[in-house]
């Protein structure tokens, strides 16, 4: 039965920004700079743009068969059991994906906030939250993160914005950085912190007019992109890029180091952490709710909410698979980049048959017409 079309072209992109704003933000600056210096906002909008390549894919898939997911219409282009083999390989992503991003959630907690709180503590609170919210269905889905969206981004755009006021832009020179080797591997890292535009395979089925969901993925990209950059501009700006790498979460510093004009609020870390706690659960819930409705779709159920507590039991164990924070953040960098052949390359490949089956599908209809003629 054909899911009711309520999403409009401003809730797509909403969904889109919430989605890739999340736990990926407190250590973004960290990866950019680890990589390549100073050389961190170059790193950065090379990863936007490779990120960008996928969510573009990913929509003109999603406008070439406007009424099924990703799921259903690799079916029909690759065939059924090569297709169910890359479905179970997005389903598995997506759960380890939502599994380190609740076991980077918990890190930080029971670190900076709650550090008397048992770490498996935090995690499971995180992931029932997400589960319990994953049961609804997409109008509900979709208003989660309309209500959410300016408790997120007008505070971090905020905040990133007051803090340029202490930046040096000599500590962003040279621009091309000083170790040019791990330009490649932080480009890839980068990219992979916007695999949360994935969501747009199933939010393109439900919306009014998926052939505006151009208009979607490019203001949502734009949006995130820029935000992104920003917040790597400033980081390095204020501390330079040696004093980054010596910072766990910059982004969090950049906070402790950012007040509002009058000294109304000298620090604005509390702040911050409020809305990262809030940016955080419409990842996991974009996530998680990607994971079961995939593999409905999979199995040929109706009602996906008989696996929204099913896969959290699998989802935990995996959180808590890392024995340190290092390990932790090792495994997110190897997860995320080879996760981009599920998140790029895979489409990439469906969008190339795709075209060649139409282009063999009209040159036979042209033969038709000539030999009717």
């Amino acid at each position: 039965m054909e899911q009711a079309r309520q999403v409009t072209v401003i809730q797509a992109a909403i969904i889109l920004i919430s989605t890739i704003v999340g736990v990926g933000v407190l250590a973004l600056s960290l990866f950019a700079v680890k990589a390549a210096d100073s050389a961190a906002p170059l790193v950065t909008l090379m990863g936007i743009i490779i990120a960008f390549i996928g969510l573009w894919l990913i929509t003109l898939l999603g406008m070439r068969y406007p009424n099924q997911s990703i799921i259903e219409y690799s079916e029909v282009l690759i065939g059924k059991w090569a297709a169910c083999l890359f479905s179970i390989l997005i389903i598995v992503f997506f759960g380890v994906i939502t599994a380190l991003a609740s076991r980077e959630f918990g890190e930080v907690v029971v670190t900076s906030v709650l550090t008397k709180t048992p770490l498996e503590v935090t995690v499971i609170v995180m992931l029932l939250l997400a589960a319990l919210s994953s049961r609804a269905n997409m109008t509900t889905f979709t208003y989660f993160h309309h209500f959410y969206f300016p408790v997120i981004v007008f505070p971090l755009v905020l905040i990133v914005v007051l803090s340029l006021k202490n930046a040096h832009m000599v500590y962003l020179l040279p621009l091309w950085g000083n170790e040019p080797k791990g330009i490649l591997g932080g480009t890839l890292t980068m990219a992979a912190l916007f695999q949360g535009s994935f969501v747009m395979t199933i939010v393109i089925p439900a919306m009014r007019r998926p052939e505006r969901a151009k208009i979607s993925s490019f203001v949502g990209m734009l949006i995130t992109g820029g935000l992104y950059l920003l917040i790597v501009v400033a980081t390095v700006g204020v501390f330079g890029a040696e004093e980054v790498k010596n910072l766990v979460w910059p982004t969090l510093e950049l906070a402790k180091t950012t007040s509002l004009p009058a000294n109304i609020l000298e620090r604005l870390d509390g702040a911050f952490l409020a809305v990262w706690v809030t940016a955080v659960f419409t990842t996991l819930l974009s996530s998680y709710y990607l994971a079961i409705r995939f593999l409905t779709q999979l199995l040929r159920l109706r009602d996906h909410k008989l696996f929204s507590f099913f896969l959290l039991p699998f989802i935990y164990v995996i959180a808590m698979f890392p024995q340190n924070l290092l390990e932790m953040y090792a495994l997110i960098q190897i997860v995320g980049r080879w996760g981009l052949l599920i998140t790029v390359a895979y489409p990439f490949g469906l969008l190339v048959i795709a075209l060649i089956r139409k282009k063999s599908k009209g040159s036979r209809g042209d033969q038709v017409v000539a030999k009717t003629d």
